[in-house]
């Protein structure tokens, strides 16, 4: 979708042409999984894929919000008076949510406005559309209201948005690397205390790609509660010997000291997924700034080995792409991203040999699965802001 047709769109839906265009990425986390609820550290980034916001102050107290991607919605309206979750208004409630935190958290929004919304976030792909569509709208509000607001407090508005007025149960990881999101590097986050690091990624050579296993998650929340409890176990057990808040303070050394106090096997397995998985976003920091990248890919391999053996929340079809990944010449590193059983995987990819890798991994994949699997071809992008006219990303 060229600024041009967005433009031609803008102008029909709601008879203006003059705007402005903000922008907030989707995300991947590279690595740090399922760490986040252990109090560990993630290490996302922020991609080229994203939404885009054309937006104009009115002057009266009318919200009317359109997406380009549901356009069998047509125009979402409420007032500046209005601003409870309306299950009818479906996509809109995100905006809306966050239109209502920043008039709550005491910044002056004193007239309405028209948005024009366009994502090109790849459907299903897990790469956290709803964190993207609020910081589209924070950025957004921002930049017309001219309001002085501290990045990180515009994060924690859209987590509350996801939690409070969506209903969400979500961490702060995407909300802050959509946020904070800084063109080639990634983010070492400690989602307990939000203290965080940027880590270059310097990728001239390499391709990260996105392969979507297409398996709907139907097991993922039930598991994601299971396993959540089964760690707060094994903290329970580990609390008795070492004096800790969370399994994310622990070493690798101080695990295996007490690990045989947690004697349900089951149990131990899960709690060195979330101290190991935490130490690997510790080492490929390192890596990083060493500009040690094979480090980093034997990393990320280390890591969906311990989601598929001691966590266990791969599933049939992430191992599939994940394995064949690792088969193919030129990769760095595969494994799967986000909560598990089914969704996406990444893998790190020399760039002239995406293609080839692309081919290979998706016939073995249909093979062996049935069906096809989909693969995007992602670069690292800053977070959200304001953009000016003809610095669309395709």
């Amino acid at each position: 979708m060229e600024q041009t047709e967005l433009n031609a769109i803008f102008k029909k839906v709601f008879n203006e042409s003059d705007y402005r265009t903000f922008f907030a990425p989707g995300r991947i986390n590279l690595i740090g999984e399922h760490t986040d609820y252990n109090g560990g550290h993630v290490f996302p980034c922020a991609i080229t894929f994203g939404t885009y916001a054309l937006a104009r102050k009115r002057d009266d107290q009318k919200i009317r919000l359109y997406s380009v991607n549901f356009e069998n919605l047509g125009v979402i309206e409420f007032d500046l008076n209005h601003l409870d979750y309306e299950k009818s208004h479906d996509w809109a409630n995100y905006p809306k949510g966050m239109i209502r935190y920043f008039i709550e958290a005491g910044y002056e929004i004193d007239s309405g406005v028209d948005v024009l919304f366009f994502g090109n976030i790849p459907n299903g792909a897990g790469l956290s559309s709803s964190a993207s569509i609020e910081l589209a709208t924070g950025v957004m509000l921002e930049g017309l209201f001219h309001l002085a607001i501290d990045r990180i407090d515009m994060v924690k508005i859209g987590q509350k948005v996801e939690n409070q007025f969506i209903g969400v149960n979500s961490g702060i990881m995407d909300q802050f690397a959509v946020g904070m999101g800084k063109k080639d590097n990634g983010i070492l986050l400690d989602c307990e205390t939000l203290k965080f690091e940027y880590a270059p990624i310097e990728m001239d050579n390499y391709r990260i790609v996105i392969m979507n296993t297409n398996k709907r998650r139907e097991l993922a929340d039930s598991k994601y509660n299971e396993r959540r409890s089964e760690c707060e176990k094994a903290l329970h057990v580990l609390q008795k010997h070492i004096s800790i808040d969370r399994l994310g303070n622990l070493t690798p050394e101080q695990f295996d000291q007490y690990q045989d106090e947690i004697t349900d096997p089951m149990i131990r397995k899960r709690a060195k997924h979330a101290v190991y998985e935490n130490n690997r976003t510790v080492e490929a920091l390192k890596a990083l700034k060493e500009n040690n990248l094979n480090k980093f890919g034997e990393l990320v391999n280390q890591s969906h080995i311990s989601l598929r053996d001691d966590y266990e929340v791969t599933g049939k079809e992430l191992d599939t792409i994940v394995e064949a990944a690792w088969k193919q010449e030129g990769v760095l590193g595969a494994r799967m991203t986000g909560a598990g059983f089914g969704g996406c995987a990444i893998a790190i990819v020399e760039k002239d040999r995406v293609d080839s890798f692309i081919d290979q991994v998706g016939k073995t994949y249909q093979e062996k699965i049935g069906y096809p699997a989909a693969f995007y071809i992602v670069t690292v992008g800053d977070g959200a802001k304001e953009i000016t006219t003809g610095n669309m990303h395709h």
